[in-house]
């Protein structure tokens, strides 16, 4: 199993504008193979930096799952618009990448 995360720091008060866009988005995840779950996840408040920060996480049956989805055209159309958001966000989102070792 392998776990695929992105990090964001979206704005102070902006958390509400990110929260919408990943509910409207269209998603296409449920279409590729090896694809378990999706999860949006909301952390802390940082004040001092002025963020809220929230990771996306999915399940893949395998990295080689996720890998091909990061090549699909579905991976394309789900991000085509990503640059439109940055205002929501400070800096870029960071990935991490985890393979299972062990799990319930």
């Amino acid at each position: 199993m392998y776990i695929a995360m992105n990090r964001f720091k979206v704005k102070i008060g902006s958390e509400e504008d990110f929260e919408n866009i990943w509910k409207g988005r269209d998603s296409t995840l449920h279409e590729m193979k090896g694809f378990r779950q999706f999860h949006l996840l909301r952390g802390p408040v940082n004040e001092a930096e002025g963020y809220t920060l929230f990771a996306s996480h999915t399940v893949w049956e395998s990295h080689e799952d996720f890998v091909a989805w990061t090549k699909s055209q579905n991976f394309r159309d789900a991000h085509r618009n990503a640059g439109d958001h940055k205002p929501v966000y400070l800096g870029h989102p960071q990935f991490e990448g985890f393979s299972v070792v062990e799990g319930a």
